[in-house]
């Protein structure tokens, strides 16, 4: 497929034209493409939807030979290589899900020069058979290049580790000659150093995509039963979308998925405790099916290349704002209104901080989560813009206030909580003289003056500080309680979550340290469409006439019924955005329709006189 009469970047736009039906490449990819379709290596950071394969599928159509694609996700490389078959393009992968028949048509295809690309799981480069087979292309047709996806995996700080990753520098030990593409949709700095070194790519040019998501609007609330403010978050914005909701563990995701089901919304729960067989059923009904809501642990996710991803809520606080981002970036890839919504409270703090002080691994380790956790919390008890600090977290400078996140449209307020955390602090004092550690809960039992049974039977109503907080309400002291924890003025003692003093309280008790405070919202309620939530359901039919509307319907049915026919997800066959288009241009001819963005010729042929036959109302 290579052409050898035109000039690289000239050779990939007309691949680009062909094969996917788009004129131009879009920000960095030109710059990318250039690089290794002239043989160079690179490392990429962009973020999730800014096109990333097309910066390996590209070169590896243009150069010679075949383009080996190493990918951590087993579970979705067929749906990959679908994809690219409906685009005309040769592919197929190798992996441990395959059949040995399977895999020795896959390798005899590899042999003969029949494959564009392959997709290889990391640990079948651990298979003395992979390397020969691999070093059998490389004295025949040759390899066209080497691309490792989710390189973030590579790195020991990352947030999604993968031990086989550490093993792919052999790709350049081994064939020096061919070069290699690195790509993530997120990375630190720091992250990015170490995956260049690990992978000896520190000479390789690098480039650092834009990466804010303007389509994608932050909501962070204050976590008051959670379930129901789910359920109201769905039914306001978002009813009939396909979302995911990620929760912290396998029960919690079952019992929310349960909760949603019988309040009429469906959904499907998916974590590594289910069968395989389960699991890969519910992916592949919420690639295939419109509408439906997967609730999950994190070990789903990556890779996904649905584009109609409405949201991603988060009902228990992620573990960094790596982790974060590149769990919100499943929202919105075709580039319509999303939202990303995060419920967060104060047990979430005592958890993931109990759970840094149980972690496996020396002190340095334990520092490292410190840090993610301390910047995941102060991403959500930020008063300024958090787009704005979103984006700093990974170097970009800002452009000012997005307009697009709660803390822009709904500017929360802050006052002065010195005195309440001293308040809260003394209490902690005057139980740790008697030797006593109780969990929030109970201080603000006492500061409230509750004569609970046990804080009678415990003599706790005799303490100094027993009832001098009623200024503020329960929800008014756990907020304190959560932001102290944030800040590190509070911290957990044990197992069970109990509160005690840091080296930073000193200055609080002393006054020699003020602790400004984020207001805590009213109870929430049920949110007009004009409120900081807005309505981020995206309606790609808005600004249609009357008559597009009815034809982009009439497209939409013709996509599902082609798609159900083929086996394949709705956007394999086309995007909303591609029927859209279609809709607006209502083409009469072959020409006309192939002239509209996103139709190459492969789809063209398959689908032309389909998508024709609806617009002429056949």
């Amino acid at each position: 497929m290579s052409a050898v009469d035109h000039s690289p970047l000239t050779a990939a736009r007309e691949t680009l034209r062909r094969v996917w039906g788009h004129d131009d490449f879009r920000g960095d990819q030109a710059a990318i493409i250039e690089e290794v379709v002239a043989g160079r290596d690179a490392l990429v950071l962009m973020p999730t939807g800014g096109g990333k394969s097309l910066c390996y599928q590209v070169p590896s159509l243009v150069r010679e030979g075949t383009g080996v694609v190493i990918s951590p996700l087993i579970a979705l490389m067929a749906d990959q290589v679908d994809a690219l078959s409906a685009l005309g393009v040769r592919a197929g992968f190798l992996n441990s899900t395959q059949l040995p028949h399977e895999r020795a048509g896959t390798e005899q295809a590899l042999l003969a020069g029949e494959l564009d690309l392959l997709y290889l799981a990391p640990e079948r480069l651990r298979v003395p058979d992979t390397l020969a087979l691999l070093d059998r292309v490389t004295s025949g047709g040759g390899l066209a290049l080497f691309a490792i996806d989710e390189a973030h995996c590579v790195s020991q700080w990352g947030h999604d580790f993968r031990p086989d990753y550490l093993g792919l520098s052999i790709l350049h030990e081994r064939w020096p000659e061919v070069p290699r593409i690195a790509l993530t949709a997120t990375a630190t700095q720091a992250t990015r150093r170490e995956v260049a070194t690990r992978l000896q790519l520190e000479d390789a040019r690098h480039f650092v995509a834009d990466f804010d998501r303007p389509n994608i609007r932050y909501r962070i609330v204050a976590k008051d039963s959670p379930q129901q403010q789910l359920l109201a978050f769905l039914r306001a914005e978002h009813e009939g979308d396909a979302g995911i909701v990620y929760c912290l563990s396998r029960a919690s995701v079952e019992r929310v998925a349960t909760f949603l089901t019988r309040q009429g919304i469906p959904a499907l729960p998916y974590h590594a405790g289910l069968d395989r067989g389960v699991r890969a059923e519910h992916q592949s009904r919420f690639l295939r099916e419109d509408g439906l809501v997967m609730v999950a642990t994190i070990a789903f996710g990556m890779g996904i290349d649905k584009p109609d991803v409405r949201f991603v809520a988060h009902l228990d606080l992620p573990k960094s704002v790596e982790g974060y981002y590149q769990e919100t970036g499943r929202a919105g890839r075709d580039g319509l209104p999303s939202t990303a919504w995060l419920a967060y409270g104060l047990a979430d703090v005592v958890q993931h901080r109990k759970m840094i002080a149980a972690s496996e691994g020396d002190a340095a380790h334990r520092r490292n989560l410190g840090r993610h956790l301390d910047a995941i919390l102060a991403l959500c008890e930020t008063v300024t813009c958090r787009r704005e600090q979103l984006l700093a977290y990974f170097g970009q400078p800002g452009t000012g206030p997005c307009g697009n996140c709660d803390t822009c449209l709904e500017p929360p307020t802050t006052w002065d909580g010195t005195i309440p955390a001293q308040k809260l602090l003394s209490t902690i004092v005057r139980l740790d003289r008697r030797g006593q550690r109780y969990g929030a809960g109970h201080l603000v039992d006492i500061l409230l003056g509750r004569e609970t049974d046990r804080v009678r039977s415990l003599g706790h109503a005799d303490l100094t500080t027993f009832g001098i907080g009623t200024e503020l309400d329960e929800r008014g002291w756990r907020g304190v309680a959560r932001q102290l924890l944030a800040a590190g003025l509070v911290g957990v003692e044990d197992d069970y979550g109990t509160l005690g003093l840091t080296e930073e309280s000193g200055a609080v008790l002393r006054g020699e340290r003020s602790v400004p405070l984020r207001q805590e919202p009213e109870r929430e309620r049920r949110r007009s469409s004009r409120s900081s939530g807005g309505r981020a359901r995206a309606d790609v039919t808005a600004d249609l006439t009357p008559e597009e509307t009815a034809l982009f319907e009439r497209l939409r049915a013709w996509r599902a019924a082609t798609a159900k026919e083929a086996g394949v997800p709705a956007y394999v066959v086309f995007h909303d955005a591609t029927l859209r288009a279609i809709a607006t241009a209502a083409p009469t001819t072959t020409a006309e329709l192939g002239a509209i963005s996103g139709i190459g010729a492969a789809k063209l042929d398959r689908y032309g006189p389909g998508v024709l036959a609806t617009v002429a109302g056949e």
